[in-house]
């Protein structure tokens, strides 16, 4: 199970030949705080792009089965315990990071604002000669990108009094004034160091979720998370535990079923031999409970259950497709 590829990239000098291209001014207003002119990007960043990992014919979660814990609070990159290497899940487009610039500011925009370096990789990947898909044919093939800078934070709640009556988030980034932004945006003194797991999610189906479309969701998060669990292993060593940090992926401008999507991702970690996934939930438990709850339901701690028949038990509960959020 190796990578398609592997590249390392040192920051200040793929930042230097590749500089972000901001065609927004209000992320040209967030890139300014966070690498100022003078600015140093510390350390080195490893790409890796995999290809997709068979599912195994089996489950049995009293072989292994990882922990699983709910957070309110969206993603905060937290300095990992002793010993774990921490994932942080990009609700990513099949072209990686292609909208960075615009005015968009969904998960992944946020993301690559926070982190400013994978703006430049978005350029320099194609320069040489790799391709920046996590997807191809549609076949699912996760990015990883390890070590790279979270050089500030952009606040995304609600607060008129900071001039972002409806947050930040999405569609009401763009329309905020600069100094909105620059309220919201605080530089990392010094940076904290981030690694970055790119897939893709399935995008604005309808109708009930066909046999086809739950496989393939398990197959791109099993192959995701299972390449995170090896690369941390490559760059840490094997006795490192890995820490996978999610959310609803999928669920918001795809329209994914907010129960649906977790449960998948349960199940993928499970396989996967994720050690503990993190799942921040933005305030909105109960639909996430409700996923536990059909996770533990397939999946009891002495069970043992075919791939086929876990997808055609998936199959038979009848999720549906939800709406987009716009955003």
């Amino acid at each position: 199970m190796e990578p398609m590829y592997r590249r390392a990239f040192v920051a200040q000098e793929l930042v230097d030949r590749f500089p972000p291209q901001l065609q927004n001014r209000n992320k040209r207003v967030v890139f300014d705080i966070s690498s100022p002119p003078g600015a140093k990007h510390s350390g080195t960043i490893t790409v890796t792009r995999w290809r997709r990992i068979p599912l195994p014919e089996t489950i049995r979660r009293h072989e292994f089965h990882p922990v699983i814990e709910l957070c309110d609070p969206y993603f905060s990159y937290d300095e990992p315990l002793l010993g774990h290497a921490d994932w942080h899940l990009n609700f990513s487009h099949s072209d990686l990071f292609c909208a960075y610039g615009s005015s968009l500011f969904a998960q992944d925009e946020m993301q690559v604002a926070e982190h400013p370096a994978m703006a430049s990789l978005r350029h320099a990947l194609p320069d040489a000669g790799i391709k920046p898909l996590t997807v191809e044919r549609n076949v699912p093939t996760p990015i990883l990108i390890a070590g790279v800078e979270r050089r500030c934070i952009v606040l995304t709640d609600p607060n008129a009094a900071e001039g972002r009556p409806f947050g930040l988030y999405g569609n009401h980034f763009a329309s905020a004034s600069q100094d909105a932004i620059r309220r919201a945006t605080r530089q990392i003194k010094p940076p904290s160091i981030s690694n970055i797991l790119a897939m893709e999610a399935p995008a604005c189906g309808t109708g009930r979720y066909s046999l086809e479309q739950i496989e393939y969701i398990l197959s791109t998060a099993f192959t995701g998370f299972r390449a995170a669990v090896l690369e941390s292993q490559t760059l840490n060593g094997a006795q490192v535990k890995t820490t996978i940090h999610t959310g609803y992926w999928g669920c918001g401008a795809y329209g994914g079923n907010r129960v649906l999507m977790p449960m998948l991702q349960f199940i993928a970690a499970t396989w996967a031999h994720v050690d503990k996934l993190v799942f921040h939930t933005g305030g909105d438990q109960s639909c996430v409970i409700r996923s536990l709850q059909g996770f533990e339901n397939l999946l009891s701690l002495d069970s043992e259950i075919q791939r086929q028949a876990l997808v055609e038990a998936i199959f038979a509960r009848g999720y549906e497709w939800g709406l987009s959020d716009g955003n």
